[in-house]
């Protein structure tokens, strides 16, 4: 009568064309002979093929459920088969290809562990997906002035490479990033697969989170800058000019004598502050405050005076 291919897979007689493709795919990754070191698992890889490669065409299946492996292959004489004749071609290797599009897909997605043969829910039984390592961040401090106008930082990294000999070396790498005008505080640039290279894992990403890097004058609001304008008592009531930084080095005068400048109060120079991430080409504003500096102490005729001015 010949092997019995159903039995070879596993399946039930009955067994539908998705089964019979699961069920070669669990056994054909836990017998493949480049993954499983046993005496027998040649001959099996080339048995699951064989019967595969039958019962998953259905002029074949027809044939063997007929008349058998004998039938199948032309040794019956007398009521068997006359026009079919079918000989497997002898490389498993080709049926293992074809089915999974190369022929190693172990070394493209996966790693084998030889002990994991008995996992009846996942689909590659046998083997176990490659992790890849948690991402490796790194703080990116950028002054305002080149977010202002933008920045390109050329950064050294050094990660260990563990060679196909098992020794491990140190590797120095130099990454570009182009930073761009207005880029906010926590903006990530990532580098796929950079950190280190040890056998079974996928590589760590790299990433870069852009901070700002504190400022001796401006304090940074998303794409406004907040400046602290010292003035004095006499200028907060009276009036006056202050004259306003800006991050290209110039300034800005503010004219105060419009209006009282509480401890409250806060002007806007317009157009003055960092583009807008996207919108490069429009800017927002600096925001002024104002410390008011009262003075120490006062004359008896200065206390009278403002006594005398200022409503109740």
């Amino acid at each position: 009568m010949g092997r019995d291919y159903y039995k070879i897979l596993g399946i039930n007689k009955d067994a539908s064309d998705d089964e019979i493709k699961k069920a070669y795919r669990k056994l054909a990754l836990k017998y493949h002979p480049d993954k499983n070191k046993s005496p027998e698992a040649e001959e099996k890889f080339k048995e699951i093929a064989e019967a595969y490669e039958v019962l998953s065409d259905k002029k074949k299946r027809d044939v063997y459920d007929a008349y058998g492996e004998d039938g199948l292959k032309g040794g019956i004489s007398g009521g068997g088969p006359s026009t079919f004749t079918y000989t497997f071609h002898g490389d498993p290797r080709a049926t293992f290809a074809q089915f999974f599009g190369s022929a190693d897909p172990f070394q493209t997605f996966f790693e084998f562990d030889d002990g994991n043969f008995n996992d009846p829910f996942t689909i590659f039984t046998g083997m176990v997906p490659k992790q890849q390592e948690r991402p490796i961040e790194y703080d990116l401090n950028i002054c305002l002035e080149d977010i202002l106008t933008g920045c390109t930082k050329n950064i050294k990294i050094s990660r260990n490479v563990t060679q196909q000999n098992g020794k491990r070396k140190r590797e120095e790498k130099m990454l570009t990033i182009n930073v761009k005008p207005g880029w906010k505080a926590g903006t990530k640039i990532t580098f796929p697969k950079e950190g280190d290279v040890e056998p079974n894992k996928i590589p760590a990403d790299v990433v870069f989170v852009i901070r700002d890097k504190p400022h001796p004058v401006f304090k940074r609001e998303g794409s406004d800058i907040r400046f602290t304008a010292v003035i004095s008592l006499k200028q907060a009531l009276c009036g006056g000019v202050v004259n306003v930084p800006t991050l290209e080095g110039k300034t800005v005068r503010l004219d105060l004598s419009s209006e009282i400048v509480k401890p409250t109060t806060v002007k806007r120079v317009a157009g003055h502050g960092l583009p807008f991430p996207k919108e490069p080409s429009k800017r927002g504003d600096i925001l002024v405050d104002f410390n008011i500096k009262f003075p120490d102490k006062l004359t008896q005729q200065v206390k009278n005076i403002i006594s005398e001015k200022l409503p109740g």
